[in-house]
């Protein structure tokens, strides 16, 4: 028989916080940044999406899943990738 124990639980268990987000609906592009975006532009850009995420009801949610898989691209949580990249660096320092 097969041990089931070791499978992982189902997804949408993991991911379902993501269906009460305020950026559902929201065009990707607020949250991600296109090739090449510099400068004032992209600070701007990233300021109306940490906009959205204060008023997000599962922001704590996904910060920590984006610190969690190392999210490599754009606003998660209220947080861009220079700002978790730069979390991640402080906790290396601290373990």
């Amino acid at each position: 028989m097969v041990n089931v124990n070791r499978l992982p639980g189902p997804m949408m268990d993991a991911y379902e916080w993501q269906y009460q987000g305020v950026c559902m609906g929201v065009d990707s592009s607020v949250f991600f940044s296109p090739e090449a975006e510099r400068g004032a532009k992209r600070e701007r850009r990233e300021q109306a999406a940490k906009q959205l995420c204060m008023r997000c009801p599962v922001i704590e949610q996904c910060r920590e899943h984006a610190l969690r898989v190392r999210e490599p691209y754009g606003v998660w949580g209220g947080m861009t990738e220079g700002e978790r990249a730069a979390v991640v660096r402080q906790e290396k320092i601290a373990s």
